[in-house]
């Protein structure tokens, strides 16, 4: 082992991870780990897709590198327009980079650009919401709500509003119907575009579905449609953060499609590469690119590996495997058999107080007392536990704490490859209901 990595804990010593074999990853010992999270909802294809595989190396023959200041390249042309015909209406223009996190920050600085340029440099407020997340690079952990993740770098943050999350289980009053919770939460938007005055706003910005921070959250019906609605009036961009929860995950390519809702900007990453190299993209609206085509005609942006020709490479033999393989066809029956085998094994578990998710993305929230909904003491570590005991037992899931509001509440997130097989999940289900168990026992 190197005594030199920095790595994310200093504590700690992680097995070396060696091989891919479809949803497993075989470590250096020969110990196999089911991947029931595809990590952090990144291998949706499993590790050893041989056609991306090959695609990867396929470019490696003609090209790996050239710069975005000098060149295009096939692969980065091909991909961005596969990505328009598939995307929700109007987002058609492709912004490739490396990751979410500088999709995100891609987004911002696009929103904040696209109002200078139609002489509205007033706006430059955005307004997201409480528990969300939204990358780890200073604009976009600004946007977040996540009050463990913002708290350290507070002094270095831009001021950002947040309102509510849409969170059914712990928000909808009781005898409300989820319409009008829907509209209630919404509604929170316009009272804050109105507190801050509208000439001041430039964005929102919301996950479709919650990921790491609150565990497969999904947006009522309705919500994204008045939030959308909200946005036209007072002529605030909509943005969508569909890095975790988009490019399938959900059973659309787009998450935002099961809503009805098309957004201005829009945000994906983690599955568009599968794990296969590192890429996310930003999307935007002709009516944006046109401005900046109009005006400046240079985004004041960039990084040095944006359009990377293998990285674009292996994000269109994703979506390739993803549409024209009928891989992605398979999110939904296998997310309602996995919805099904956890409710099973769960449902009436008394600290499982919420299981929840759509498509390949689901959710479980432990509490302490499911008639309260009361949490478990942080002290207790719940959800560290069961990442421990789960990882022993040759499970990956990606469980997390301050589910409620930074600091109390655990969940479970659960996102495994679309490849998973039914015996896959009952293996998955198995596990984790035995992990959880013997963290609430410990």
């Amino acid at each position: 082992m190197s005594d030199h990595v920095f790595g994310r804990s200093t504590k700690g010593v992680l097995p070396i991870a060696m091989r891919g074999d479809g949803c497993y990853i075989i470590d250096s010992v020969g110990r196999r780990y089911l991947d029931g999270s595809g990590g952090a909802a990144v291998s949706c294809l499993g590790h050893s897709d041989a056609k991306v595989r090959a695609a990867i190396r396929g470019q490696l023959d003609s090209l790996a590198f050239a710069h975005t200041g000098f060149f295009t390249s096939e692969a980065a042309e091909s991909l961005a327009d596969r990505l328009a015909a598939e995307a929700p209406a109007r987002l058609e223009r492709v912004y490739l980079v490396s990751g979410g996190s500088e999709a995100m920050e891609a987004a911002l600085k696009l929103a904040r650009q696209y109002m200078v340029e139609t002489g509205q440099p007033g706006r430059h407020r955005v307004i997201a919401r409480r528990q969300s997340y939204h990358g780890n690079t200073l604009g976009a952990l600004a946007a977040g709500g996540n009050a463990w993740r913002r708290a350290p770098f507070a002094p270095l943050l831009v001021e950002t509003s947040h309102i509510s999350p849409c969170y059914e289980y712990r928000e909808r009053g009781e005898g409300e119907s989820v319409e009008a919770y829907g509209r209630r939460a919404a509604d929170e938007l316009e009272a804050e575009i109105r507190r801050l005055g509208p000439e001041t706003v430039m964005a929102f910005l919301c996950e479709p579905v919650v990921g790491a921070t609150a565990g497969a959250v999904p947006a009522v019906p309705g919500y994204l449609k008045r939030i959308r609605e909200i946005c036209d009036h007072h002529g605030v961009l909509l943005i969508l953060d569909e890095v975790m929860c988009g490019m399938g995950r959900t059973g659309h390519l787009f998450a935002c499609a099961e809503d009805g809702v098309a957004p201005d900007i829009l945000a994906i990453a983690k599955g568009l590469g599968a794990g296969y190299q590192p890429i996310g993209a930003m999307l935007c609206t002709a009516r944006i690119y046109d401005a900046i085509a109009a005006g400046s005609g240079f985004f004041q942006h960039g990084h040095t590996y944006m359009g990377h020709p293998m990285a674009a490479a292996a994000a269109g033999a994703v979506l390739s495997r993803l549409l024209d393989d009928g891989v992605l066809a398979r999110v939904r029956p296998q997310g309602e058999k996995l919805d099904a085998a956890l409710r099973a094994e769960l449902g009436q578990h008394p600290h499982v107080g919420d299981i929840r998710g759509r498509g390949l993305f689901r959710g479980i929230e432990l509490v302490a007392d499911r008639e309260t909904k009361a949490p478990f003491d942080p002290a207790r570590g719940v959800h560290r536990k069961v990442k421990a005991l789960a990882f022993e037992a040759g499970l990956i899931c990606y469980p997390m704490g301050g589910t409620i509001d930074g600091m109390q509440g655990d969940h479970v997130l659960l996102a495994p490859p679309f490849i998973i097989e039914d015996a896959e999940i009952d293996e998955l289900v198995t596990k984790l209901s035995t992990a959880i168990r013997g963290a609430l026992a410990a």
